[in-house]
């Protein structure tokens, strides 16, 4: 199981921080990612951080967020500034392992609400 929190209301222009701590999965994980549905919307991935650490991150985060994460406890975050009303939406993380045993594991989503 993936449990995510940090989700809330924030002003435009603030920051809001998540976590997602997984349980119960069967080996580590070696990419771990935070995706976003927002209303109406298709869910898209927003930022993903390998086993490695290395990062990458949609065109839309344009600097404004840093991702990060801990393989061996199973654990992401996903820092967010200078929030825009459009990154309104549900966030959900995402952990998978692309070897045997192989998984891809979500999360039950986070709502985050950035007012104008």
């Amino acid at each position: 199981q993936l449990q995510a929190s940090g989700g809330g209301v924030v002003q435009a222009g603030g920051s809001l921080s998540l976590s997602c701590v997984a349980s119960g999965l069967i080996s580590t994980p070696n990419r771990m990612a935070w995706h976003r549905q927002a209303p109406g919307k298709e869910r898209e991935l927003v930022a993903v951080v390998t086993s490695g650490g290395t990062q990458n991150y949609a065109a839309f985060v344009k600097g404004r967020f840093a991702i990060s994460g801990d393989s061996a406890k199973s654990t992401v975050w996903l820092q967010m500034n200078k929030m825009e009303p459009d990154d309104t939406a549900v966030y959900y993380c995402k952990m998978s392992r692309a070897i045997p045993p192989a998984y891809d594991e979500w999360g039950q989503g986070t709502l985050v609400t950035v007012s104008s």
